[in-house]
């Protein structure tokens, strides 16, 4: 497995894979890797001759006042991890490496940024549409793949990529969970053992809204189903509640006419956590 921090070592690598004629997976990271990640690397290897993982916190997706500092970082460990699992290549780069002294260059998808987690982060979607991007041109993989359990970002990229043509074929994983149903989330070592208890409720509402939605088909009904759930578990604050069309995320009737997908978001403190899940399939 060959560690590369920069851009010009990972693209010889990956360079010397097309000459040889392999194909080349990515799958994107922010690092501190669990299962779920892992899981992504599998799903990887099942397309593509040579997988590379990026490993990198990516300042330009997280607000000023959010957990960029605190974000949780074991490269060391995380190394391990993936040699253990037959990765090809690393990418590892620094901010510097990534976005050099200025970097004003943005990419942006206007109608699927600014709404749900876009519009309780500003700013956030815009980052991770700009450093995908950088990651496809530095890499030029021929797969990625993503995890569902970032539904909305899983659904940025894909229209990212169909807008701007570009020559990557996007895979989404199943949200990977814990025994007792928590999402697995680099973000859950931070929770506290009482938030930890509590946010199991998210995956528990979800649960309900998936068999309720079996025979209700009314949207503003699962909505109140799912509050109920979370509000009788007395989770942490719930900043987001949504139910919206599972392909384009855009806002439903009052009745289920095909698949939708919930969307949750919950603070536990200063961490938030998400979650989704498509229900109502005919």
């Amino acid at each position: 497995m060959l560690v590369c921090p920069t851009r010009e070592e990972i693209r010889a690598l990956t360079a010397g894979y097309r000459r040889a004629r392999r194909s080349v997976g990515l799958v994107p990271t922010m690092g501190y890797l669990h299962e779920g990640h892992l899981a992504l690397v599998r799903e990887a290897q099942k397309w593509v001759d040579k997988v590379i993982v990026s490993i990198f916190v990516n300042p330009t997706q997280f607000g000023p006042n959010e957990d960029l500092s605190t974000y949780p970082r074991d490269a060391e460990r995380d190394l391990k991890l993936l040699k253990a699992e037959g990765v090809d290549g690393v990418f590892l780069p620094s901010a510097e490496e990534m976005y050099g002294s200025r970097g004003g260059a943005f990419v942006e998808v206007p109608e699927l940024s600014g709404i749900l987690q876009g519009a309780l982060r500003p700013g956030h979607f815009r980052g991770v549409a700009t450093v995908v991007t950088k990651l496809f041109n530095i890499v030029q993989p021929d797969v990625a793949v993503f995890g569902e359990k970032d539904y909305q970002q899983l659904t940025l990229i894909r229209q990212m990529v169909r807008d701007l043509d570009m020559p990557v074929e996007i895979i989404g994983h199943p949200t990977v969970r814990e025994a007792d149903g928590l999402a697995m989330s680099s973000r859950n070592v931070r929770l506290s053992d009482d938030h930890r208890r509590q946010a199991v409720a998210l995956s528990r509402s979800l649960d309900r809204a998936e068999e309720a939605a079996r025979t209700e088909r009314n949207v503003t009904s699962l909505d109140a189903l799912i509050r109920q759930e979370l509000a009788a578990a007395a989770v942490g604050k719930v900043e987001s509640v949504d139910i919206r069309d599972a392909s384009t995320l855009e806002p439903l009737g009052d009745t289920l006419s095909g698949p939708a997908v919930v969307l949750l978001a919950v603070r536990f403190g200063t961490v938030l956590l998400i979650d989704q899940r498509v229900i109502g399939k005919i």
